[in-house]
């Protein structure tokens, strides 16, 4: 009984004093913040209420934390509102994504659309896979044939962590999609996935460089041996920073990255803004013609579109040169796109919105009869069903996406991808963070979103009445203009026919293609 007491003694005397020591030690620490912030100079509020003032920045920074749990409603979010995430979430985890009592979706801001329902909708039994699309049939020796609709977008390994890559390479093996390396150039986490890749040329041209930093055709060849690596994209410009180049802080620049990329350890990777080696549409066409005759395979361009000349002065260009100079696909990139890291005067005020950009480059490939030799891919912010099917029905052959696959790996848009600090592994090179990332569970839940992704999609087709998504089209939309009114998209911005002078001028699919163009 005496040594209960006098432990008991002993732990509230040293309970006291450490108790005292925390108050003189607040009480020294408070004054010394005192006196640092009234004799600084460069912040007014701590100057003005020193301490206190501290605590103004201390609550900036937690608010965007905090906003997403506690404060924003379901659907005020950006760039993604809690709807939107939560769908993704539930899509890739595999659980039951039905909603009920009604829908939190505003149904008559102006811009938005709707789909009009048959009343003689398709049948489970009539209703039919997505139609096997062919990539460079006219022009590549091995063109790429997929029946794939929503793929994964670019992101390169440095940006993304090596279980992030992993997993999405796993994923789209799983899902049957494609997986675009981005401007980084193509690891061996890409490769050990098995999937189809789409190998992006940016305008550093990671990994197929010379010295000089000029395109290598040997390096080219050699990333072209890859079998999984099925087509090549130059990326022209990206939708959250058009005008900018790709932007690596030092602290991810990795000793491995540093090789693949072929850059010094640890510095900055800043790509130009701009290829060096393409300052005009004819150069454009020349780079896609080399590349081409180099790889054997489909070649075309990103880009985010801005002046819509440039693409009749493509297509007018193509005309004069020849289908062998014509692009494969391109991928129409949008200011709703997002990055890692990019200048915010760029990502909130510089490229046109896909809403508006798709149908009119879509519309202008057609009038000069390119549209069955230049594939149409649609980006940006497409992550729920709705909005890729919106994009089908303006006329994207494909849709792709980054931010949604990386929902299905976990992000909580923490928006850390530019800090190295990203608390769920997925954009840092923190090997702590990493840990909670484990590839093969995440690969599931990547296979999982795309394949719910395309459901859903189809479930709104079949309501319209078409057998398959890409049956979708502009007659199946209305735009909402106000509370009483919408209109049919097919009105308000009608599909193009071919201008007279451009008919029967290029090869007719099925009909003059070279045998070893099929094989």
């Amino acid at each position: 009984m005496d040594y209960l007491s006098s432990l008991a003694t002993f732990v509230i005397r040293w309970s006291i004093l450490i108790f005292v020591a925390l108050i003189l030690v607040t009480i020294v620490s408070v004054f010394i913040m005192y006196w640092i912030d009234k004799h600084q100079t460069k912040h007014t509020i701590r100057r003005n209420y020193p301490v206190v003032g501290r605590f103004r920045y201390i609550f900036e920074h937690m608010g965007e934390f905090f906003r997403q749990y506690f404060f924003a409603m379901d659907r005020e979010e950006r760039p993604f509102n809690r709807a939107e995430r939560a769908w993704a979430y539930r899509a890739a985890k595999k659980v039951d994504s039905t909603i009920a009592f009604g829908s939190t979706r505003s149904l008559e801001t102006p811009g938005d659309v709707f789909f009009l329902n048959s009343p003689f909708p398709t049948l489970d039994e009539d209703a039919l896979p997505p139609k096997e699309v062919c990539i460079g049939e006219f022009t590549a020796k091995k063109p790429y044939r997929t029946r794939s609709v929503i793929n994964i977008s670019g992101m390169s390994y440095g940006a993304l962590s090596k279980p992030a890559i992993q997993a999405l390479a796993k994923g789209a093996k799983k899902a049957g999609i494609w997986l675009n390396t981005g401007e980084g150039g193509v690891s061996p986490f890409h490769l050990e996935g098995g999937c189809d890749l789409v190998y992006q040329i940016g305008t550093a041209k990671y990994g197929v460089c010379n010295a000089t930093g000029q395109l290598d055709d040997e390096k080219l060849k050699s990333v072209a041996k890859h079998e999984n690596v099925r087509m090549f994209e130059i990326k022209m410009s990206q939708g959250a920073k058009p005008g900018k180049g790709g932007m690596l802080p030092g602290d991810k620049v990795s000793k491995e990255i540093a090789a693949i990329r072929g850059i010094p350890e640890g510095q900055d990777s800043n790509s130009p803004n701009g290829h060096k080696d393409i300052k005009s549409v004819d150069d454009l066409l020349n780079m896609i013609h080399r590349v081409r005759q180099v790889t054997s395979k489909p070649v075309g361009f990103k880009m985010v579109v801005g002046d819509l000349s440039f693409f009749n002065e493509l297509c007018q260009l193509i005309h004069q040169k020849g289908i062998d100079y014509c692009p494969d696909f391109i991928t129409i990139d949008s200011s709703d796109g997002g990055t890692g890291a990019a200048p915010q005067p760029l990502m909130d005020y510089v490229g046109m919105s896909l809403r508006e950009s798709l149908p009119k480059v879509v519309d202008i490939v057609t009038s000069y009869g390119l549209r069955k030799h230049i594939k149409i891919i649609a980006s940006g912010k497409l992550i729920v069903p709705g909005k890729v099917a919106w994009a089908l029905s303006a006329g994207a052959d494909f849709v792709v996406s980054a931010r949604g696959f990386l929902f299905s790996l976990g992000c909580i848009q923490a928006l850390q991808c530019n800090k190295n600090s990203c608390p769920t592994g997925i954009t840092t090179h923190n090997r702590d963070l990493q840990r909670g990332l484990v590839p093969e569970e995440k690969s599931e839940r990547v296979a999982n979103y795309a394949t719910e992704l395309l459901h859903s999609i189809g479930m709104i087709a079949h309501s319209c009445g078409v057998p398959e998504p890409r049956g979708l089209t502009r007659c199946h939309v209305r735009i909402i203009e106000n509370q009483t009114h919408s209109q049919l998209f097919s009105d308000m911005c009608p599909e193009q026919e071919v201008q007279p002078e451009y008919i029967n001028i290029m090869p007719i699919a099925d009909t003059t293609v070279p045998e070893e163009r099929l094989q």
